[in-house]
């Protein structure tokens, strides 16, 4: 990979990650919930999560998700209902006020919001597909590929990382903010709307061909 071409990677990653979509309301969702520190674990699953996609699109196995119709549509409809399960959930969370400067939140858990973040990108069958229209415009076949792939896994891990770590920042942000019970309760109802609504566009998502 010629340092033109990454460079050219290097800007579309900044746009791929800044995007919206089910990853920035995780992260958002976390930061809000737990702060910044304790959130942050949320984006380390969502990395490993487009890893995994990106491996996946590595090893030729995104062709049958682009290809294959009943694949795309058991992927596609277990990350619809991922991500309404989620939004319900956040939706019903207590509404009590969230403490973050002290001690753990209540049902902390690291590993589940690892996994949480896991499931959000590896279950979005949209990422798979984009990332397999994305990728091969990079990659010089002539060329060996690992380095390639290894460099493109890097940008995108780098600046996902500083994306997601954004967006958990300003969540974080905001909950030092609100500490009334009903702005709390009001927040969990336009996160969980958020991520239903995500999982409802996750839904009507049509592959073009």
């Amino acid at each position: 990979m010629t340092l033109s071409t990454w460079l050219t990677f290097f800007v579309a990653a900044w746009a791929i990650s800044f995007s919206p979509g089910a990853g920035a309301i995780s992260a958002m969702s976390a930061g809000l919930k737990y702060g910044f520190a304790r959130g942050y674990w949320n984006t380390v699953g969502l990395i490993i999560g487009i890893m995994a996609q990106f491996l996946i699109v590595a090893v030729g196995l995104g062709a049958v998700l682009a290809t294959s119709e009943i694949a795309f549509a058991i992927v596609k409809y277990l990350g619809v209902a991922y991500l309404v399960y989620l939004g319900v959930r956040q939706i019903r969370t207590d509404a009590a006020p969230v403490a973050v400067d002290a001690g753990n939140p209540a049902h902390f858990s690291v590993r589940e919001l690892i996994m949480r973040g896991i499931l959000v990108n590896l279950m979005n069958p949209k990422g798979t597909v984009f990332l397999l229209a994305v990728v091969p415009q990079f990659v010089n076949p002539a060329a060996s590929l690992a380095p390639q792939y290894l460099a493109i896994a890097g940008t995108l891990v780098f600046t996902d990382m500083v994306a997601m770590g954004v967006y958990t920042l300003l969540a974080a942000k905001v909950l030092r903010l609100l500490r009334n019970a009903r702005h709390i309760r009001w927040m969990n109802r336009l996160f969980g709307s958020l991520f239903i609504l995500a999982g409802v566009f996750l839904a009507t998502f049509r592959r073009h061909t």
